[in-house]
């Protein structure tokens, strides 16, 4: 317990990220309701992208013989808050069972092979959750700046952790790694439509000087699209060599992280003024 609260006060201090054990990890924190004492107990928890907005966690329990304290808490109120970092949102789950549940064991395995070990351990089946989100709101930020560079500092740490995971695949692509691609690229392309249909036209609007910087920004956000396209068709190639799709997933880094550093050299001075 005593480590778990230390986990959890260094997660929210540092926006998702902790070191130690879990330093290069994906990490959310989960906020179930007792199954006995109908009270809330938060947990970090490792996931991976599920797709479609979907989250996925495992119930390893590091191989013990018993299911996690929170597992059984969602068997019994499967509604729960989460938070990754950036935002706090709640989420119903989903136990998988049967064949969808073994698929997406094997998919947890090709992506670490720790996961195998912790079953090899024990003779209970890891239970797979899925967590889907069903409310939200923006970021956990002071002020529209904070929220921006939050956001883009997700994405920087999701190129980090995908760039991370390449250097371990071998030479075969995993299933989940592609997923992992895939979420980037649609997290990418919703959230440069936000701006191009909400941010821009206000801050355009307000500040008609700035019309130039915005439609740079806008033309950032097409090439942006293009890499991202483009890392879509490498990926969907079942044979593909992850040296390849490395390739694209680096062209796609370089040009996003000049892109996010111009943008919120430009923008968070903008969004605080505006917002003054």
């Amino acid at each position: 317990m005593d480590f778990n609260k230390q986990v959890i006060e260094e997660f929210r201090a540092n926006n998702g990220r902790v070191g130690g054990y879990f330093e290069g990890s994906r990490l959310l924190l989960i906020t179930t309701t007792g199954a006995r004492s109908g009270q809330p107990h938060t947990n970090p928890v490792g996931y991976y992208p599920d797709g479609d907005g979907r989250t996925m966690i495992i119930g390893s329990a590091g191989g013990s013989p018993k299911h996690p304290d929170w597992f059984h808490n969602l068997v019994a109120n499967p509604l729960l808050t989460v938070e990754d970092g950036v935002f706090t949102y709640e989420a119903k789950a989903t136990v998988l069972t049967g064949e969808a549940r073994d698929q997406a064991f094997v998919r947890a395995v090709e992506a670490d092979a720790g996961w195998a070990e912790y079953q090899a351990k024990t003779t209970r089946v890891i239970p797979v959750v899925i967590l889907e989100a069903v409310s939200g709101g923006p970021p956990n930020a002071k002020s529209p700046g904070e929220a921006l560079k939050l956001v883009h500092n997700a994405f920087r740490r999701e190129l980090e952790l995908i760039r991370t995971e390449f250097a371990k695949s071998g030479r075969t692509l995993g299933v989940q790694l592609r997923i992992n691609c895939l979420t980037l690229c649609a997290g990418l392309h919703n959230h440069h439509t936000g701006e191009d249909m909400a941010i821009f036209p206000f801050l355009t609007d307000k500040f008609p000087e700035f019309a130039p910087t915005i439609e740079r920004l806008r033309a950032e956000h097409v090439r942006i699209e293009q890499l991202t396209t483009e890392l879509r068709a490498a990926l969907d190639n079942q044979d593909a060599d992850p040296a390849v799709v490395l390739a694209e997933v680096e062209r796609l880094t370089d040009e996003l992280e000049r892109h996010l550093d111009y943008e919120e050299a430009q923008l968070i001075p903008v969004l605080e003024a505006a917002m003054s």
